[in-house]
C-alpha cells in the first residue's frame, strides 16, 4: 500500500499541512531544508501522488484524451507516436479511448468517459462524430482537435493532409506515366468528413487539366478497407479499360493487389497501383506499393502542440510521392 501524507508527517515530525504544501510545490510556506527532508522521506516511503484527486480539487489536468476510431486503415499508431512524443516533452499524460466504427453509442461512451474527469483536451483520430456527439463535445467547452480528417465546417479544429492535393498529385503522377484510364477506389465521398470528396475533386481536376474525360465507372466507392479494394478490382476487371488505380488507403491498395494476383493480372505490367497513405505496409508486399505518403507522425505531434498551447487553427502536413514498384509507364503493347 502506498504511503500517505499522514505517514510522511509522522515520520518527519512536520504537520500534514506542511507536508502537503511541499509535495504540491507550493513555495513560501517552508524552508528549503524542510522541503529536502519531506521529499527524501516521501521517496523512502514510496509515496505516490494521487493525480486524479489533485485534478478533481484543482480542476486542472495534464491528461490528454485520445479517441481512436476503429479505422479500417492502419496509420493510427503513427499518429499516437507523434502525440506521445509531444506529450512526453510537455510532461503530459495520454489516455486512449475506443470509439467503434461509425458507432454512435461507442462514440458517446468514449466522449463521456473522457469528459467525466478534468482533462486538458481531446484529440480525435479519424473520428467522424455523429451530430449528436459533436454537440456533446462542443457544449462541453473542452478543447479538442480532429486528426487526419477535415471538415467543410472550418469552425472545427483539425490537422490533416491536404486531401484535394492528395487526389490531384496521385492522378497527375499517373498521367505523367502515360496513363489516361485511371480509376479511384475505396473512398467514401458522402460522409460529413469530406476527405473522400476532396480527394475525388483533386482527381477530377487533374483529369480535366490533362483533357481526359472522366467515366463514372472509374469511381468505385468504399470504406477505405481491404475488402473495398477487392470489390473495386472485381468491378474494374469486368470493364477491362482501367490501366491504373488510385487506392484510397494502403489496405485498399493491398486488396486490389491481392485480387490482381488471384485473377492473374500482372502488377504493374497490366495494372499500375498507387495508394494514399504510405505506411510501412507498402513495403511489406510484392511488388511494393508506390504511394502518396502522408506524415501521420507530424499530424499527431502538431495536433498535441496546438492543443497544449491553445492554438485555434487548422493545419496541413506535407505529402510526398514515394515511388516503389507498383507503377509502370503505360505501354499499349502490355494491354
Amino acid at each position: 500500500m502506498s504511503a500517505t501524507i499522514k505517514d510522511i508527517a509522522r515520520e518527519t515530525g512536520f504537520s500534514t499541512a506542511t507536508v502537503s504544501r511541499v509535495l504540491s510545490g507550493k513555495t513560501g510556506f517552508f524552508s528549503s531544508k524542510t522541503a529536502v527532508i519531506v521529499n527524501e522521506t516521501a521517496a523512502k516511503l514510496g509515496y505516490k501522488k494521487n493525480m486524479a484527486a489533485t485534478e478533481l480539487v484543482t480542476q486542472k489536468s495534464n491528461v490528454i484524451a485520445v479517441i481512436v476510431n476503429s479505422t479500417k486503415t492502419n496509420f493510427s499508431d503513427q499518429i499516437i507516436s507523434g502525440i506521445q512524443k509531444k506529450a512526453d516533452e510537455a510532461e503530459k499524460r495520454v489516455i486512449i479511448l475506443y470509439a467503434g466504427d461509425r458507432d454512435e453509442r461507442a462514440q458517446k461512451i468514449a466522449l463521456s468517459t473522457a469528459l467525466e474527469r478534468p482533462i486538458l483536451g481531446i484529440l480525435l483520430l479519424a473520428v467522424d462524430l455523429f451530430p449528436s456527439n459533436l454537440e456533446i463535445l462542443t457544449f462541453s467547452n473542452t478543447p479538442f482537435y480532429f486528426i487526419s480528417i477535415s471538415f467543410k465546417n472550418n469552425k472545427l479544429n483539425y490537422i490533416s493532409s491536404n486531401d484535394q492535393e492528395i487526389g490531384y498529385q496521385a492522378t497527375k503522377y499517373l498521367i505523367t506515366q502515360g496513363h489516361k484510364n485511371i480509376g479511384i477506389a475505396g473512398l467514401n465521398i458522402t460522409n460529413s468528413a469530406h476527405t473522400g470528396a476532396l480527394r475525388f475533386k483533386g482527381y477530377q481536376k487533374a483529369l480535366h487539366e490533362a483533357g481526359i474525360l472522366f467515366k463514372p465507372d472509374w469511381l468505385q466507392t468504399g470504406d477505405y478497407s481491404y475488402k473495398s479494394g477487392i470489390t473495386a478490382l472485381q468491378k474494374y476487371y469486368l470493364k477491362k479499360d482501367v490501366t491504373a488505380v488510385i487506392a484510397a488507403s494502403d489496405l485498399v491498395g493491398i486488396g486490389i493487389l491481392n485480387e490482381c494476383s488471384r485473377l492473374k493480372i500482372s502488377v504493374p505490367t497490366e495494372l499500375s497501383i498507387i495508394t494514399t497513405d504510405g505506411t510501412s505496409l507498402c513495403e511489406l508486399v510484392r511488388p511494393q506499393l508506390s504511394s502518396i505518403t502522408q506524415d501521420f507522425y507530424r499530424m499527431g505531434y502538431l495536433g498535441t502542440t496546438y492543443l497544449i498551447n491553445s492554438v485555434q487553427s487548422n493545419a496541413y502536413t506535407n505529402i510526398v510521392i514515394s515511388q516503389r514498384q507498383s507503377v509502370k509507364k503505360f505501354n499499349d503493347f502490355d494491354h
